[in-house]
């Protein structure tokens, strides 16, 4: 039985039976899998995201708990990747505190705010000179992303960063920031604040 894309199944019934998913359409099987085989694990790792990790573990922790009680489940990749390293132990808190850790020493949410201001580059720089901000913000970039779709306008994206402790104050001078730029009738700029992805 197969069971991804447009066809995800929301269950089996019990019985012998091997069953083929995509991460995220496992089904349910009536009693649970006697196996669980992860395979290519490396995919998931993969993903251009600073969430890779965080979301494979996620994944593969879900599918693990399909099992029946005393099932067995096997994941196929690099043994020394430290996500699958927390899933062999099941040590989710401990990777979630290395993964707080090396986001502390980059400088990465959640130890610090973070905002992403996207827009055209004359708008892009006309917010970031109206942005009244936060005494340690940090402004990185901004640089030209790739477009959405062939024939499409560049856009430019800056991130702004503040120490924790300065988040309130950020998001108060982004809300006027955005206050200002309405009133004035200013090209759009959009603004996220502490987003799944940079």
């Amino acid at each position: 039985m197969t069971s991804s894309g447009e066809r995800v199944r929301a269950s089996v019934p019990d019985g012998r039976r091997i069953v083929v998913a995509t991460p995220g359409a496992e089904p349910v099987a009536d009693g649970g899998y006697a196996v669980v085989v992860l395979l290519d694990t490396w995919l998931l790792l993969a993903r251009d995201s600073m969430r890779a990790a965080e979301e494979a573990l996620r994944r593969w922790a879900n599918a693990v708990g399909l099992l029946r009680p005393g099932g067995r489940a096997l994941a196929v990749g690099e043994p020394g990747a430290p996500a699958l390293q927390a899933l062999v132990r099941w040590d989710h808190a401990g990777f979630a505190a290395r993964e707080a850790d090396d986001r502390r020493e980059a400088g990465l949410p959640p130890a610090t705010r973070v905002a992403t201001m996207t827009g055209d580059p004359g708008a892009l720089d006309d917010a970031l000179t109206l942005l009244g901000r936060p005494e340690h913000a940090e402004v990185l970039g901004p640089l030209t992303l790739p477009p959405a779709r062939p024939g499409d306008d560049p856009e430019e994206r800056a991130v702004v960063r503040v120490p924790r402790s300065e988040g309130p104050e950020l998001s108060r001078a982004l809300a006027e920031l955005q206050r200002l730029r309405s009133a004035r009738k200013l090209d759009p700029v959009r603004i996220q604040v502490d987003p799944l992805e940079i």
